[in-house]
C-alpha cells in the first residue's frame, strides 16, 4: 500500500500504488482527489545539545592573598627589610593605582619597580625625565614611511604595562602633563586616533625632595593621579650589612623571576573590587576626606578622587591580608599615604611650621574610627 495526499482535507490516504494518478473518494472529506504520492518530510538531524556557557569564577580572597604573598617574598629577594613599602606598593598595583616614591637617591626606588614588574610578569619600561624631554618622546610619533607613503605610529614607552618616570619632577609641565590622559584613562591620544594602553598599567614616578634646584613642582592635577606617595628611607645597619652580603657576587635583580602573570594580576584586580566594605567603613572613609577640606589649616583638601583612591586601597589591602571585609584599622593604616600627597598647607604665618604628617595625626585622632564586627 502507498500513502497518498488528499487535496482537499489534507488527510492521508493509503491505497494501492497501482492507482497512483486516478480519482477517488477521500474516506474522510468524500470529496473526489487525485492520487498524489504524499512527500515524505526529510527526516530532521538532531540538534546539537550545547551546555549553556557559564562564566569563570572569579579568585577568592584566599587566593589573592596567596598571590600578593608571592609577589611581597619575591620582590623582598632584592628590597631589604622595606617590608611595609612593598606590601603598599602590591596593593597600589592590585587597586588599580599609581604610585610617587619621593626618596632621596640611592634607596632603591628604581629597583622596587622593576623587581615589581619582573614578580608579576609585565614588560617594563624605563623614562628618564630631563629638561629637554619632549611628550612625544613618551607618547610616540608619527612618522611618513618612505617607501609606501603611509603614516606610522611609533609606539613610545608609555605602552608598557609598568612605566617607571625617574625624576618625574625634572621633565618640563608639557611634557608632565602628557601623562595625565594615560594614568588618568590608560590610554594615549594623538592627533586623531587614541591608543589603549595594555592591562595591567601601572606608573610608579620618583622624586628627589631634596635636590630641587632646575626642577618643575608637580601641579595639583598630577599628583592627584597617583594613588599614593611613598619614601623608602635609609636601611636599618642590619638590613644594610644583609644587602651588602646578598648583593656580593651579582644583584638579585639579574635572576628575579616571574611568580605570576598578568592575567592573574587582573583576575585579582577584579576580585579586589568585589572585596565588601560596610556602610560604616565607607562613612569613616568619607569622615576622613570630608576632614581634610574642612581643617583650618589646610588650603585645598582631598579630591572625591581621593576618597575613590582611599576606598580601593583598603579593599586591595584587605584582601592582601586574607580579609573579605574592609576593618577601619586598614583604612587607617593607608590613609596618610593616600591623602597626604593631595593636601595643601595655608602659608598664613599662624600656620607657619604645620607639616602633613601633623595635619594627618591630627584629622585620623580626631576623627572616630567604627568598631570592628562582632
Amino acid at each position: 500500500m502507498a500513502k497518498f495526499l488528499c487535496q482537499h482535507c489534507g488527510k492521508i490516504i493509503e491505497a494501492p500504488a497501482s492507482t497512483a494518478g486516478s480519482k477517488i473518494p477521500c474516506p474522510e472529506c468524500r470529496q473526489m482527489t487525485l492520487l498524489l504520492r504524499a512527500e515524505t518530510p526529510p527526516a530532521q538531524k538532531p540538534k546539537l545539545a550545547v551546555p549553556p556557557i557559564t562564566p569563570p569564577k572569579g579568585l577568592s580572597t584566599e587566593q589573592v592573598s596567596g598571590i600578593a604573598a608571592q609577589i611581597i617574598s619575591n620582590v623582598e629577594r632584592v628590597i631589604v627589610g622595606k617590608h611595609e613599602q612593598v606590601v603598599l606598593a602590591t596593593a597600589a598595583l592590585l587597586a588599580e593605582g599609581h604610585v610617587l616614591i619621593e626618596d632621596v637617591p640611592g634607596v632603591a626606588k628604581t629597583m622596587l619597580a622593576r623587581a615589581l614588574a619582573q614578580s608579576a610578569g609585565c614588560s617594563f619600561k624605563r623614562i628618564q625625565c630631563t629638561p629637554d624631554l619632549l611628550p612625544s618622546d613618551v607618547l610616540g610619533e608619527s612618522s611618513i614611511d618612505p617607501e609606501t607613503g603611509r603614516s606610522e605610529f611609533h609606539f613610545g614607552p608609555i605602552f608598557s604595562q609598568f612605566v617607571l618616570v625617574d625624576e618625574i619632577n625634572r621633565a618640563s609641565p608639557r611634557t608632565q602633563s602628557a601623562l595625565l590622559e594615560a594614568m588618568g584613562e590608560s590610554m594615549v591620544t594623538v592627533g586623531k586616533v587614541t591608543h589603549p594602553l595594555e592591562q595591567p598599567f601601572i606608573v610608579i614616578a620618583t622624586q628627589n625632595p631634596i635636590e630641587q634646584e632646575g626642577t618643575f613642582a608637580l601641579p595639583e592635577a598630577q599628583k592627584d593621579r597617583f594613588l599614593i606617595r611613598m619614601s623608602l628611607g635609609y636601611p636599618s645597619l642590619q638590613d644594610e650589612k644583609q644587602m651588602c652580603e646578598r648583593f656580593q657576587l651579582r644583584h638579585p635583580i639579574e635572576t628575579l623571576k616571574a611568580v605570576t602573570t598578568p592575567d592573574r594580576i587582573l583576575a585579582c584586580q577584579q576580585a579586589v573590587r568585589e572585596v565588601r566594605v560596610s556602610p560604616e567603613v565607607c562613612d569613616y572613609i568619607l569622615a576622613l576626606v570630608r576632614a581634610t577640606r574642612e581643617h583650618p589649616a589646610l588650603l585645598l583638601g582631598a579630591s572625591p578622587r581621593g576618597s575613590l583612591g582611599l576606598f580601593r586601597l583598603a579593599q586591595a589591602l584587605a584582601a592582601i591580608q586574607g580579609n573579605d571585609l574592609v576593618l577601619a584599622e586598614q583604612v587607617k593604616a593607608i590613609a596618610p599615604a593616600v591623602l597626604s600627597h593631595r593636601l595643601l598647607i595655608r602659608k598664613e604665618p599662624e600656620f607657619r611650621g604645620t607639616n602633613l604628617p601633623t595635619v594627618m595625626e591630627e584629622i585620623l585622632g580626631k576623627t572616630s574610627a567604627p568598631p570592628p564586627p562582632a
